[in-house]
């Protein structure tokens, strides 16, 4: 039953290798075993990738399924194609598109496998680049709201500075009245003169004014501040908002590129091993000898061959014959004066009556 199987696999007619010694069913046995492995090795191969996908194990079985039995039907159509010859170049001409082909295979076969087993060293990869991408991203949003606060931090000083200077000039007045009572500046005389109350009047109204202009001031600030906090907080959102989009950064590109960013020697090697598994069926065909199946599938082909042939030939020939037959036969009744009259006759009868018609119909029209 296995050995049967494998036959299948291997793509050759069972019914000739049925006639073939055990050697070489064994030999085509050994090629359709090794198509069949590759072929779950690329759904094993499809599954895992496809799971970094979907996130979803039917799914990735599913597809992973079709995708192996697509390669396991790409390899038995390779194997069966390869005929051996007599020249060895010959063979080698007509297997370099498989084997070209056989690497393609093997480089989509290897590369999900790579990535399993370089799952911690592409994870590692992988969380140096979303650090990044989070530093970046944060910077890329304080752009946004940096100015802005900047801005409204300048208005706040500027209101401050503004208070500020209010109080040094109120402080100022307060010293020249004080120093205009003590008789120590302005006229020099001691005591609350006329000079004094002036002075003191000017003081209180730039009092006043400071305390307007900080209520002012004070109630602008806590505008502005409660604008920065709001900044702060939409900045924070967005910062929030926008990191699940780096926390899935892990799909199968980026798997892929992290891949890349590790030593290439062993991925090389990884991939040299599928390529031999790939490649084994054919190299295997073109490095055995022309046995007893090739010998009698060429005749079997050459046989067909022959058949074909004849009856093309037999085709061209009954074709030919005919088109001599037909052109004596229409010359013989040329020569008919019989048919001649005949056919006159006919033709006579067919012009008096479409004469008849006609003239009907020119009648019913008057």
């Amino acid at each position: 039953m296995m050995q049967r199987f494998f036959i299948f696999c291997s793509g050759a007619d069972t019914d000739i290798l049925q006639t073939c010694s055990n050697g070489e069913r064994n030999k085509y046995v050994g090629i359709g075993a090794t198509v069949f492995f590759t072929a779950v090795m690329a759904f094993i191969a499809s599954g895992y990738a496809l799971y970094t996908v979907f996130d979803n194990i039917y799914t990735s079985i599913f597809f992973g399924l079709i995708w192996g039995l697509l390669i396991f039907n790409l390899d038995r159509y390779i194997v069966s194609t390869i005929k051996k010859r007599d020249s060895f170049k010959s063979e080698l001409t007509q297997a370099v598109p498989r084997i070209i082909l056989a690497i393609i295979i093997a480089v989509v076969i290897s590369k999900p496998l790579e990535m399993k087993i370089f799952e911690k060293e592409i994870d590692q990869v992988l969380l140096e680049e979303k650090n990044a991408m989070t530093l970046s991203n944060k910077e890329q949003l304080a752009l946004q709201y940096t100015p802005k606060i900047e801005s409204l931090n300048q208005e706040i000083a500027n209101l401050k500075r503004e208070v500020v200077q209010k109080e040094v000039e109120t402080n100022a007045l307060y010293d020249v009245y004080i120093s205009e009572a003590e008789g120590t500046a302005g006229t020099g005389l001691l005591g609350k003169g006329p000079v004094y109350k002036e002075k003191r009047e000017k003081h209180d109204a730039y009092l006043a004014e400071l305390n307007t202009l900080k209520e002012t001031n004070a109630t602008k600030i806590e505008n502005l501040e409660s604008q920065i906090a709001a900044l702060g907080t939409d900045y924070n959102m967005a910062v929030t908002n926008s990191q699940p989009i780096i926390d899935g950064f892990d799909g199968l590109m980026a798997r892929i590129n992290a891949l890349g960013k590790l030593p290439w020697f062993p991925s090389f090697f990884i991939f040299l091993l599928f390529l031999a598994i790939e490649t084994a069926p054919i190299i295997a065909k073109l490095l055995a000898p022309k046995g007893e199946y090739d010998y009698k599938f060429e005749e079997q082909e050459s046989v067909v061959a022959t058949w074909v042939t004849q009856k093309v030939e037999q085709r061209k020939l009954l074709l030919s014959t005919d088109g001599a037959l037909n052109e004596k036969i229409y010359a013989d009744i040329k020569n008919e004066e019989e048919l001649y009259r005949y056919k006159k006759e006919k033709a006579e009868e067919l012009l008096r009556l479409q004469a008849d018609s006609f003239h009907k119909v020119q009648i019913k029209g008057l």
